[in-house]
C-alpha cells in the first residue's frame, strides 16, 4: 500500500499531441515540483519525454509550480481530488477566491447534473458504431438543454468536446467545426494566458476551418494557436511542426484563390 501511494502521488499522466491521456509514467525529478491551481509552468510530452515550460516570467527565488489537477473543475472538486490523492488543501488565490466557479456551474442545476452524468459515462469508443451512439447521445442532450445551459458551463463544454471528437471520428467535418467553434470562448475564459489545452483546441478548430475552405478564419485561429504553443510546447516540438504545416497549407490555398 505505501508503495502504491507513492506511485500514485508522484506519477504523471502521459498525453499525446492532442493532450489525450495515453499512459502513466514516473519522473522523479519532476515530482519535486509543488502544486498551484494557477501555476507558472506547464508540462507537455514529446513521446515519453516530459518537457517543462514556464508560461510567465519567473522572478529570482520564485518557486516553480505545476497543477496536479485539471483546473477546469470547480474549487470544491479540485480540493477533494487534491486531498484524496495528495493529502493537502490548496490555498492559492484561485482557491481562496473560488474564481470562475459561478460561470463553471452556470445554468439550471438539473440540466448540468444530467449532462455531467452522461459525460462521466462515456468510454472511449473503439468503432464507428460506438461513435455514432456517443454522437446521438450528445446531440440529444445538447438539443434538450438548449437555452438552459450556457456553453461556459463546464459539463456543457465537455459535452461539446465529446460531440466534436465524435464528428471528427465519423468524418463529419462541418458538424465537428460547429461544435468546436462553440468551445473557443469557454476555453479562452478558463485557460487564459498560455495553456497547452487551449493551443491544441485552437489548432483543431483551425484545421477544421481549413477543411471547410474558411482560409482567412483558419489562418487567424492557427496564428492564435501558434502564439500560445511556442510558449507551452516550444518551437521544436512535433506538434508545433504539424501546426506549421497546416498553417502553410492554409496560406498556399489563400494564394490560389
Amino acid at each position: 500500500f505505501p508503495l502504491f501511494f507513492q506511485v500514485t502521488c508522484n506519477s504523471f499522466t502521459i498525453s499525446n499531441g492532442e493532450m489525450q491521456d495515453v499512459g502513466v509514467g514516473l519522473y522523479p525529478s519532476m515530482s519535486l515540483l509543488n502544486h498551484s491551481c494557477d501555476p507558472n509552468c506547464v508540462i507537455v510530452f514529446e513521446g515519453y519525454q516530459l518537457l517543462l515550460h514556464s508560461v510567465r516570467e519567473i522572478h529570482i527565488g520564485e518557486e516553480l509550480t505545476i497543477s496536479y489537477v485539471e483546473t477546469l473543475v470547480p474549487t470544491r472538486e479540485r480540493q477533494k481530488q487534491l486531498m484524496r490523492q495528495y493529502c493537502f488543501e490548496c490555498d492559492c488565490l484561485l482557491c481562496q477566491n473560488q474564481e470562475k466557479d459561478a460561470e463553471k456551474l452556470a445554468g439550471e442545476e438539473h440540466a448540468w447534473k444530467e449532462v455531467k452524468d452522461a459525460v462521466n459515462e462515456v468510454r472511449y469508443p473503439k468503432s464507428k458504431e460506438e461513435w455514432k451512439h456517443v454522437l446521438a447521445r450528445c446531440q440529444n442532450l445538447l438539443s434538450s438543454h438548449e437555452g438552459h445551459l450556457p456553453d461556459t458551463n463546464i459539463y456543457q463544454l465537455k459535452m461539446l468536446d465529446c460531440a466534436m471528437d465524435a464528428c471528427i471520428n465519423l468524418e463529419s467535418w462541418e458538424e465537428a467545426l460547429y461544435y468546436g467553434s462553440r468551445t473557443l470562448e469557454p476555453y479562452r475564459l478558463y485557460y487564459p494566458g498560455f495553456h497547452p489545452l487551449r493551443a491544441v483546441q485552437l489548432m483543431r478548430v483551425g484545421k477544421l476551418q481549413c477543411s471547410q475552405g474558411m482560409f482567412p478564419e483558419a489562418l487567424e485561429t492557427l496564428k492564435q494557436a501558434y502564439n500560445i504553443m511556442k510558449v507551452t510546447h516550444g518551437t521544436d516540438h512535433s506538434q508545433m511542426k504539424v501546426l506549421m504545416e497546416i498553417k502553410e497549407e492554409c496560406e498556399a490555398m489563400m494564394r490560389l484563390q
